[in-house]
């Protein structure tokens, strides 16, 4: 049992208490530095004309969960009711239990009885359902505080007009759209594009509002996403498996295949003329169809499903070799032929998608600047927002402008290199530079390394001269490097790495006399399935080896460039730095050179959709090299599915030998610096990633909680200060060239240039947040990161931030290039994606056996990573 300290008790109690008025730190001021420019952003100026709404609360018996069918319910309400009961007033309804309207109804509380008709998709048939609605007066949602807030008061964000306001506009397009959320798609705003495995792409737009400091914006962005293909379900078989399926009896793999991709899709019935019955798909049968037959009638007596087509409906079954689709429940099930069924169109696809439909999704998604900005102003244009009657009945206008907004881009940071390169320091160009003439500023060392060729179309030959050029890649840049490795290149069969790794090491250890491998170069086939996630796993938890994996179609097009990021790779994985702010040498970064400071990174990967019963993964990096914070540490752990606070920050128990005993990734990493740096952090820096705007104070409270007993742990009154900013990629602001025919605006792509930095207009009315773009682009239109400050001890001023920031993120170890994300987040994001291939290869079968309704009983704990793994930058 956990038993609290009088240390925590006192630490906890103060922290407690400050967050009863917790309040995200106000703007410091606006960041002057860099060259102005201005920039064109996809907001919108939007005006609601309304003084307040009234807000209302919606109870439907009996229970209806899905929220397709309430809505459709309190359609049918106000379609009958709207002239009468509801006083000519137009409501919007959020699909649970909250409806709003322009001004107050005439009534507080009244039921309404409502007769829904509505397919019943198990059993193809139509069903009436009554219901009883009840509609109660809450509150009336005043627009005041919203104006204090966009006219720079500091108030609590009125999230709750906001979020009305945001429901009226969601209501605006689901008329004419297939809408999700705030994602709007239509076959109509661009051709579909088809993708592979009857799957095709439809462009869309994102929509949301939100108060800015110009004003409330409504935020309007392009989107795709994939969609099922309406066509006949046995063409659909034939695309998701890659081959004709008339001719041929399907094997259980491919059955298995077709049932996994249709499961939960809606089909129609071709077979009746134009009385087309929908269905939805629950499974496929493991026979096929001339094996099947059921009982019927009261005598139930058994007939096929051949004959029973022939006999009820005249329709012979043309493909009786193929299995049938089950529809309806387990208890009653149905049989429909696959050739007499359609799929229904406007179903998304919310399984993952293969690589192949991802490359196709991307060349469709991936637009140019100036095309991405020229759809979104046709998009406003289309939707014609003043026109609709949900708009003027709630005083809504938007404006058909893209926003205008002063920015600056900062200047590059100018990198040291070791000094026996002939370029000791360099000033990237444009976000870019390369390793010409220079050698990494810390060399690591490379004494017994080996290579394994899992590739069967790599001969001996060429994977040994493929070692030789790395070899003499990594000696050039400075790294010390053995020339031979430690056996002869060893071949393996790409399912046997588990066999091959422990040969390979158990070979090398002896003959190495107890000396340990190092680094195992692996050429992977290009068709790797499994094999890279079972290499990292069995050479990072299992032997304490660090891993370089080849891709095949590498080692025969070997060029410069490619071994040069091989050989940096390789350098940080192995405990060197490939380069360092030269402000970090001189000691000229403000709240960082002045005294110990550490950085931190922390993000969670989350399970794909739908597989809710998998673990989230944590990962947590830090800085261990102050001043010149370029290399990190970093950990990772398994928690409760889809939990974003990080659990394992901090940890206490209570050991009945050993009393209290302080843990925790943040504890463990505090501990790691002050040996490599000999100090206790006087400062810590820590960036966030992943976390949304609805979860800010849940995170920080927790988090920053942790943070605090982590330091209090190591030494009683050690609390140093702290700056936590959430850095957000997962937004849909995107800024464009103020003019496309000036290329001093802009890099090669056409997007803005890096260093971009916006803290205006756009961003929030008083709190202390801004947007950059880091990166130059390389296709599609680049995203910049939203950097949000919402603790900070430290007292950074905009430029500091900013400026800080932007510089870090040319020290990103994996490339010679200026990143889209603060290093530390990206690499906690490479940790949490990393980990996930340490999970035990039954971990999805036994997670269900975890999970109890809602509530998690346990996650299991990945492998431990190896000390010496723990201790190097093995992520990049």
């Amino acid at each position: 049992m956990k038993e609290e300290t009088g240390l925590e008790s006192q630490l906890a109690s103060c922290f407690s208490s400050s967050c009863k008025s917790l309040v995200f730190p106000s703007r410091p001021d606006y960041g002057k530095l860099g060259t102005k420019c201005v920039v064109k952003a996809n907001y919108f100026l939007a005006d609601i004309s309304v003084s307040d709404l009234s807000h209302y609360h919606v109870d439907i018996t009996p229970e209806v969960i899905s929220s397709k069918t309430r809505k459709a319910i309190i359609a049918k309400l106000v379609k009958f009711h709207q002239n009468t009961e509801l006083g000519k007033k137009l409501p919007v309804y959020d699909g649970a239990e909250n409806l709003y309207t322009a001004g107050s109804l005439p009534f507080t509380h009244k039921e309404f009885n409502i007769l829904l008709i509505e397919d019943d998709e198990g059993f193809g048939t139509t069903r009436e359902r009554k219901f009883e609605v009840a509609i109660k007066f809450l509150a009336h949602v005043s627009m005041h505080q919203l104006h204090e807030l966009l006219s720079g008061k500091k108030v609590e964000t009125p999230q709750e007009a906001i979020n009305a306001i945001d429901i009226v506009l969601k209501e605006l397009a689901s008329h004419s759209y297939v809408s999700f959320g705030s994602l709007h798609y239509s076959p109509d705003l661009k051709k579909p594009h088809k993708l592979s495995g009857g799957l095709e792409s439809w462009s869309g737009f994102y929509q949301s509002i939100r108060p800015t400091q110009m004003g409330l914006s409504l935020n309007v962005d392009m989107a795709s996403t994939a969609f099922i293909e309406p066509l006949p379900v046995i063409d659909i078989a034939a695309q998701i498996l890659g081959k004709d399926v008339h001719s041929k009896p399907l094997s259980d793999a491919d059955r298995i295949k077709i049932k996994k991709a249709l499961k939960g899709v809606k089909v129609e019935v071709t077979y009746r003329g134009s009385f087309r019955r929908k269905y939805r798909i629950t499974g496929l049968t493991s026979q096929p169809t001339r094996e099947l037959s059921f009982p019927l009638g009261e005598k139930m007596n058994m007939i096929s499903v051949i004959d029973y087509f022939q006999e009820m409906y005249g329709y012979k079954i043309m493909y009786p070799h193929l299995p049938c689709l089950q529809v309806g429940s387990q208890k009653k099930v149905n049989y429909l032929p696959m050739e007499a069924c359609k799929i229904v169109g406007g179903q998304r696809y919310t399984k993952g998608l293969s690589e192949k439909q991802i490359t196709s999704m991307l060349k469709v998604s991936c637009q140019r600047p100036r095309e991405r900005e020229n759809d979104i102003l046709q998009t406003i244009h289309q939707n014609d927002y003043d026109c609709n009657p949900y708009a003027k009945e709630f005083g809504i206008s938007i404006g058909n402008e893209l926003a205008s907004v002063e920015a600056r881009v900062l200047p590059a940071p100018w990198l040291k290199y070791h000094e026996t390169g002939r370029d000791k320091k360099i000033l990237p160009q444009v976000g870019q530079w390369n390793m010409t003439n220079k050698k990494v500023v810390n060399g690591s060392k490379v004494r017994y390394w080996a290579c394994i060729n899992f590739s069967r179309s790599v001969k001996e030959k060429t994977a040994s001269a493929f070692c030789q050029q790395l070899v003499q890649t990594c000696q050039s840049l400075g790294m010390e490097f053995s020339e031979e490795p430690v056996i002869p290149v060893y071949s393996a069969r790409p399912d046997m790495v588990k066999k091959a790794l422990k040969y390979v090491h158990s070979f090398s250890l002896n003959k190495l006399e107890g000396k340990e491998l190092e680094l195992v170069v692996a050429i992977l086939p290009d068709n790797n399935g499994s094999l890279y996630g079972d290499l990292k796993k069995i050479c990072e938890t299992d032997l304490g080896l660090i891993s370089q994996c080849c891709l095949t179609k590498y080692v025969f097009k070997i060029n410069r460039q490619y071994l040069s990021n091989v050989a940096l790779k390789i350098n940080v994985k192995m405990g060197g730095r490939n380069t360092v702010l030269l402000d970090a040498i001189s000691c000229r970064i403000p709240l960082v050179s002045d005294v110990p400071t550490i950085i931190f990174g922390a993000d969670v990967s989350h399970p794909e959709s739908g597989e809710d019963v998998c673990p989230s993964i944590a990962a947590v990096v830090a800085s261990q090299d102050w001043p010149e914070v370029t290399k990190y540490a970093g950990l990772v752990c398994a928690q409760p599915p889809r939990e974003e606070i990080i659990k394992d920050l901090f940890k206490c128990w209570n050991d009945p030998r050993r009393g209290i005993v302080y843990g925790g990734m943040i504890r463990e990493l505090l501990l790691s610096f002050q040996k490599a740096t000999g100090k206790k952090p006087c400062r810590i820096l820590f960036y966030r990633d992943g976390v949304s705007e609805g979860q800010f104070y849940q995170v920080l409270l927790y988090e920053l909680d942790a943070i605090r007993k982590a330091c209090a742990s190591l030494e009683p009154g050690y609390q140093p200060p702290v700056t936590f900013v959430v850095v957000q990629k997962r937004h849909h602001t995107r800024l464009f060239s103020d003019n496309h025919n000036d290329r001093n605006s802009m890099d090669r792509s056409g997007n803005i240039l890096p260093g971009t930095v916006v803290d205006t207009k756009i961003c929030h009315p008083t709190e202390f947040d801004f947007y950059l773009c880091s990166h130059a682009g390389v296709q599609g239109t680049s995203k910049p990161a939203h950097y949000h400050v919402i603790w900070d001890d430290n007292k950074f001023s905009a430029d500091e931030i900013q400026s800080l920031t932007n510089n870090l993120c040319y020290t990103y170890a994996r490339c010679t290039r200026s990143v889209s994300l603060v290093p530390p987040a990206y690499y906690a994001h490479l940790a949490a994606y990393r980990a996930r291939f340490y999970m035990e290869p039954d971990v999805h079968e036994n997670a269900k056996s975890q999970v109890t309704g809602s509530k998690v009983e346990s996650v299991r704990p990945l492998p431990a990573l190896k000390e010496k793994v723990k201790k190097v930058m093995f992520y990049c």
